[in-house]
């Protein structure tokens, strides 16, 4: 075995994603479907295979589309990946053209308390569609960083 690679259901709420994104709490609630997050990734520590990491993930979001749809009956346009920093340097998502957005607040899906009590992380997304934000239910951005 080389690794595993997992996607489930986006985060819920991520501020710096929303921002970026465009959207409002009523605009993400009807469009988050679209969005995937990479739950888990891992290359074990044996494997020396130069840029394998960034060449997994790019072979995984291509394929994403098209199963997701065939599957669920809806296209994802979007991915999502949190990474802890320092812990880890997100060097495969940036070589894999995923785009760096900030950090989370360290607060975490089960918060209460609204206090910070985990690692901050850093948020990197990948659009699978040049029309994602259109997808996303918002109108076509400028500021988007890498149109």
């Amino acid at each position: 075995m080389l690794g595993a690679i997992g996607f489930g259901a986006a985060a819920w709420k991520v501020a710096v994603r929303d921002r970026s994104i465009g959207w409002d709490a009523r605009c993400r609630e009807g469009h988050l479907g679209r969005v995937l997050n990479s739950a888990r990734f891992v290359i074990l520590p044996w494997v020396q295979v130069q840029n394998l990491a960034s060449k997994v993930w790019a072979l995984a979001a291509a394929r994403l589309p098209e199963d997701f749809a065939a599957r669920y009956g809806e296209r994802v346009v979007l991915l999502e990946t949190f990474v802890q920093m320092p812990r880890f340097a997100g060097t495969c998502y940036r070589a894999a053209n995923c785009r760096y957005l900030g950090e989370t607040t360290g607060r975490g899906k089960c918060d209460r308390t609204h206090r910070a009590a985990l690692p901050r992380k850093a948020v990197f997304v990948y659009p699978l569609a040049a029309d994602f934000r259109a997808a996303l239910g918002v109108a076509a951005c400028t500021h988007w960083p890498w149109r």
